[in-house]
């Protein structure tokens, strides 16, 4: 699915967009998906991981999901850079359609300037559109403080946590939380 691109301004002043990806993005999709795994140990991926972000897979991707009914990817831009994504996800299971997910992730210097806040919003507005969706999730990472702080804003509550869910290269084990928020419809 694919959103009508929209300009806000961000704290600093400047002016972001957010988007659906399209073909002239991928390399700055493939860049930001390589500097924000190496810039936090939050993220599901490790920099040297981000190999099999190709131009064609990434193609193939923003293809299929700007063509889909059930998930949507966006994008944001800042300065002609990509600052970071967010995705949202609806099942068409019977029993399962009533949840959607929702992930986000920001490179490090677009933190704290309401990126996150308007992205979410916008997932927001996504699931809305779709009558049966009462539920959006999410799940992070323990230790995420910031990431934890910005989701309990949005209105998400920690509904369980995956003890262990988590292995870094040094062994340590990190617990995965995971959140919920209901919908409100007016």
């Amino acid at each position: 699915m694919t959103i009508k691109p929209f300009d806000f301004k961000l704290k600093d002043g400047r002016t972001a967009t957010i988007l659906s990806p399209r073909e002239e993005d991928i390399n700055g999709v493939i860049e930001y998906l390589k500097i924000s795994a190496g810039e936090t140990e939050f993220i599901l991926r490790y920099p040297e991981e981000c190999d099999k972000y190709t131009y064609e897979a990434e193609k193939a991707l923003f293809e299929r999901k700007n063509a889909s009914e059930d998930e949507a990817m966006l994008i944001c831009i800042v300065d002609g850079k990509v600052a970071g994504n967010c995705g949202i996800q609806f099942s068409s299971q019977l029993k399962l359609r009533h949840r959607a997910g929702v992930a986000i992730a920001l490179c490090k210097e677009y933190w704290n300037l309401g990126i996150g806040t308007r992205m979410f919003e916008e997932m927001e507005k996504l699931a809305l559109n779709k009558p049966y969706v009462q539920i959006l999730e999410l799940d992070f990472v323990e230790g995420n403080t910031r990431a934890r702080a910005l989701y309990e804003k949005m209105g998400f509550k920690i509904t369980g946590r995956r003890p262990s869910a988590i292995c870094l290269k040094d062994g340590t084990l990190l617990d995965e939380y995971m959140m919920q928020k209901k919908l409100v419809r007016n």
